[in-house]
């Protein structure tokens, strides 16, 4: 058994691995509120653009539509975009969003399919490195600065430069989607080609004469809107980072209290413990005497 001058090492130990999380807890929750914002404020646009896409497809068909939305052709050649964060301590935030990347990376290779994988974030590099390392091909780091236009063009242009050099067919994007602060859920979601979804009983493309044309308009708006998705996917993965650090530094905060109570209850024991011997061997000597 530990001794009494042991149990007291380890609970001011403890103690200070307590205010190090909850340190961590309130600069996360400080953090997550100028990230929550950011990243729902890029909704409307994210969202704007996309209706706009889903009108003007309906106005293109043919050779003349653009490859972005309408394909190559072929599904053979895949390449899965995995962002995550540089930084850990936030629970399973990040082991989630790889379990579904790997989930999805290992039913295309199943079904013969060529992926190549490109990360956003250190951790998504370091965990799908020790099973894909030979199809990543490049990794992005984040930082800690909150993601700009600037962050995600790179990205984009690096996705584009493939597709256009024929290098791949299909694009997948997987990161957090922030639901709210106790919800985070992995999403996996095409963005090459475009996946075009119309709202229910939206019909506007009869109402408006573009100018110039839906092939024209697409062609210059398709490639944004993948910097446009790119950048919302790397707002949610922040506002989804420092909720899930905000959560695990509160449990780990909890846990490092109910560790300290544990600890100081068994060394009250056993000092107590040693004073009674100490005194029964008093009491048994003079009693000898």
């Amino acid at each position: 058994m530990a001794s009494v001058k042991e149990m007291r090492t380890r609970i001011a130990s403890v103690k200070s691995t307590q205010k190090i999380t909850k340190a961590l807890q309130m600069v996360a929750a400080a953090k997550l509120r100028r990230s929550q914002a950011a990243a729902e404020s890029a909704r409307p646009y994210a969202s704007r653009m996309a209706s706009e896409i889903a009108n003007l497809a309906g106005g293109v068909s043919g050779p003349s539509a653009p490859k972005l939305l309408t394909g190559t052709g072929s599904d053979q050649r895949h390449l899965v975009v995995v962002a995550t964060s540089d930084r850990g301590l936030a629970g399973g935030f990040n082991s989630s969003i790889v379990r579904a990347a790997r989930e999805k990376i290992a039913a295309l290779i199943a079904d013969g399919k060529d992926v190549r994988i490109i990360t956003i974030g250190r951790k998504g590099r370091d965990q799908l490195r020790r099973q894909y390392g030979d199809r990543l091909i490049q990794n992005y780091e984040v930082g800690i600065k909150s993601p700009t236009f600037g962050l995600a063009k790179p990205v984009a242009e690096k996705i584009l430069s493939m597709f256009e050099d024929g290098e791949v067919d299909v694009v997948t994007l997987v990161h957090s989607h922030f639901k709210s602060v106790v919800t985070q859920v992995p999403s996996v979601s095409q963005i090459i080609p475009a996946a075009v979804e119309k709202a229910e009983g939206e019909d506007n493309a009869s109402f408006y004469d573009y100018e110039p044309d839906e092939t024209e308009i697409l062609a210059a708006l398709l490639p944004q809107n993948i910097s446009v998705q790119i950048l919302a996917a790397m707002l949610d993965n922040q506002a989804g980072f420092y909720a899930s650090q905000m959560t695990a530094m509160d449990n780990a905060t909890r846990n490092a209290g109910d560790l300290i109570d544990d600890l100081t209850i068994q060394m009250n024991r056993t000092r107590q413990a040693k004073i009674t011997t100490e005194l029964t061997e008093i009491i048994s000597g003079a009693a000898a005497l």
